[in-house]
């Protein structure tokens, strides 16, 4: 057996063509284009090439984009009176922060100074609080892009064990809501989890999502489980993923590469969030 490449490069494509489209309409309708403003503080080399990349994403589907780039010793409480600006500019329909933050800002202090309905990475705690009670909301785009992305494969996800590897409260503890939403039995595992390999090989689905290179193996996954990687690591000059790719292509019956696979999709996840943000707030 050698799985099928869940292509997140072609996903986030034909997303990407469904979201324009919904724009498109939207600005017939309400006369207005969704606008996303994104603060990024200090000089991060990552922080400001994500920043650049949601740029390029935004403009791309029809969204207008805006960052505000802090030197790295401005105090928390001239971000948080820019955020409280924000929340109440009615032309400003989404708020992102970038990670990472100097060591004198508190992320969740200001992730949670975010008006929820703004908040189109869905990391406050109102929108975790909605996705836990299993609401609708505006739910994180990593795990969002996860969920897209083993969608794609087309196989019923009804009934299905998932084991997410990982209890991030960014990655594994909001996807593994995500996949009970679909009514999935899930499984979170971690680093205290005793027989790690034989709790993996009952899953139908895979999710890892730990930061080890390569960690998960081949002969952990289940013949025809789908494995979805959301780990980036860099290796040697290279990315790679959690998961040892080669030989868990080899059981698996779909596998997402790293990198093109739920990179891609969670950029375009991110603007779609923006979209139902912008729908909330002019609905209103």
């Amino acid at each position: 057996m050698s799985a099928q490449i869940l292509d997140g490069k072609l996903l986030a494509a034909q997303l990407k063509e469904r979201l324009m489209a919904e724009i498109k309409t939207l600005g017939s309708s309400v006369k207005e284009t969704p606008r996303v403003f994104s603060i990024v503080v200090g000089n991060d080399p990552a922080s400001l090439s994500y920043a650049a990349s949601q740029q390029k994403t935004a403009q791309s589907v029809g969204i207008h984009y805006e960052l505000q780039n802090f030197k790295a010793d401005t105090s928390q409480e001239d971000v948080l009176k820019l955020i409280d600006e924000l929340n109440s500019y009615d032309h400003v329909h989404g708020i992102i922060v970038n990670k990472p933050l100097p060591a004198h800002m508190n992320f969740s202090t200001i992730i949670n100074a975010i008006a929820p309905y703004k908040d189109i990475e869905g990391m406050n705690l109102a929108n975790f609080g909605l996705l836990l009670m299993g609401e609708e909301g505006i739910f994180p785009c990593t795990p969002a892009a996860a969920l897209e992305l083993l969608k794609s494969s087309g196989v019923s996800l009804k009934g299905k064990h998932a084991i997410v590897i990982g209890r991030s409260e960014i990655v594994g503890k909001p996807v593994a809501l995500l996949l009970l939403k679909e009514d999935m039995t899930v499984t979170i595992c971690h680093s205290k989890t005793i027989d790690l390999p034989f709790v993996v090989h009952d899953a139908d689905v895979v999710i890892a999502a730990l930061g080890k290179p390569g960690f998960v193996k081949g002969d952990w996954i289940k013949n025809g489980a789908i494995v979805i990687d959301v780990g980036i690591n860099q290796v040697d000059g290279k990315i790679v993923g959690d998961v040892d790719f080669a030989s868990a292509q080899q059981k698996a019956s779909y596998i997402t590469p790293v990198p093109g696979g739920v990179g891609p999709v969670t950029s375009v996840m991110l603007m779609n969030n923006a979209v139902k943000a912008f729908k909330l707030q002019t609905s209103t």
